[in-house]
């Protein structure tokens, strides 16, 4: 979430030391691995004990969830920067003249309104800065097509999902990113899911846990390593290290590491580095603590954030875009402490929404009241009338239904 959110703020050099400058694999692998290996747990023990038309149906709801979720992150973007635009603030107080609406490619939906907001709500339309959660929602649909498949056997469910990657490859399966264009999805995910079944198919036992032994820590490593010299611009960019021979494999590779439908070195490149993580983390990641109370307090936080990934994401694209906004108002892009402040600063506010998201789904005000010192809680002598039958239907043993 915290390389996300780098990656999303604007004109930011941080994004020079992200895991995408070093190697063919990026933060949205560990999203989306990461997210079936959650998706294994949140939904696998539905199927399982309710059956597949249950656990689909849950499925379902998750999808009608995140679509709406990007729907509305979507508008808050898209409406927020038009305000600011045609308030011309920034360029009264500021003197800022840059067009942030058309920074994202958002000015369609104002001037092809008839066809954008159709685009929008089919996702027809995806915008660049929009693709993660359009990806997510059809990665999802396919869970109940891989349970289904599971069902008759598990290699009946890795041959579908690599089946669907295949067909990827070959431009057989794609989604119109543009009514106007031929552009597709910048996330192909009848690629992707390739990635998400592999953290589901781990977290479900379909896959075992791989050994841990030098001979594979070494190889991995050495796979991390040796991408660097064609991933790493500073190595075969032009004006850098210019190392030609670099640039002219990577261009021949491009198939193998193309971003869009997944390609096969990303996927090993992936795997790879979080073998390395994950043996480095040890066991139920037992060597990520001990080391103290700051850093266990620091792990702590990290999971938390990690917990509520889906309001965390949703919030960090809007957060980026008013960080940077900030930044460029004291003319701080090219600045360190404007740069510093708006990735710590940014940092901070995502782990406030985690916090806060997770206080509201724990529903706190289902618990009884905390006593006060040296009695029981206090309980007021009458209630309103439309709390009446709510109370009444308490002591009947009969509980409200919950909206989440």
């Amino acid at each position: 979430m915290f390389i996300i959110y780098v990656a999303h703020l604007p004109n930011n050099w941080w994004t020079l030391w992200i895991p995408a400058r070093f190697g063919f694999s990026d933060a949205t692998e560990i999203f989306v691995f990461c997210s079936g290996m959650a998706s294994a747990i949140a939904f696998g023990k539905i199927f399982d004990i309710h059956g597949w038309g249950m656990g689909a149906a849950r499925i379902l709801h998750r999808m009608w969830q995140v679509y709406w979720a990007h729907i509305g992150q979507f508008l808050v973007i898209a409406v927020g920067l038009v305000m600011l635009h045609e308030s011309n603030f920034l360029n009264d107080c500021c003197g800022l003249t840059q067009d942030y609406v058309a920074s994202l490619n958002l000015w369609h939906l104002y001037d092809k309104t008839e066809v954008s907001l159709p685009g929008l709500l089919t996702l027809t339309w995806v915008p660049n800065y929009f693709d993660i959660l359009p990806m997510y929602v059809v990665i999802l649909a396919l869970i109940p097509v891989i349970m289904l498949a599971a069902r008759y056997s598990v290699k009946a469910a890795f041959a579908v999902s690599i089946g669907l990657w295949l067909a990827s490859q070959f431009d057989l399966l794609s989604l119109p990113a543009e009514p106007w264009s031929d552009r597709e999805w910048f996330f192909n995910p009848f690629a992707w899911q390739m990635l998400f079944f592999t953290g589901f198919a781990f977290m479900r036992g379909w896959i075992p846990a791989p050994p841990v032994n030098r001979t594979l820590v070494l190889v991995c490593i050495a796979v991390v390593l040796v991408t660097i010299p064609f991933a790493y611009f500073r190595v075969y960019g032009e004006y850098h290290l210019d190392w030609v021979w670099a640039r002219e494999i990577r261009e021949a590779i491009r198939p193998l590491w193309i971003k869009t439908e997944f390609g096969l070195f990303r996927y090993l490149h992936f795997l790879a580095l979080a073998y390395v993580a994950w043996v480095a983390a040890g066991e139920h990641g037992k060597r990520l603590l001990g080391h103290g109370a700051l850093w266990g307090r620091f792990v702590k936080i990290v999971q938390k954030v990690g917990q509520q990934s889906l309001p965390v994401f949703m919030a960090s694209l809007v957060i980026a875009q008013a960080a940077g906004l900030l930044r460029d108002m004291v003319w701080g892009r090219g600045d360190w402490i404007p740069q510093i402040l708006s990735n710590l600063l940014g940092f901070l506010a995502l782990i406030a929404v985690a916090y806060v998201a997770g206080w509201y789904k724990s529903q706190p005000w289902r618990k009884p009241p905390a006593a006060p010192k040296g009695g029981k809680p206090d309980r007021p002598k009458s209630l309103p009338d439309d709390d009446s039958g709510q109370l009444a239907r308490s002591k009947a043993g009969v509980r409200e239904p919950a909206l989440t």
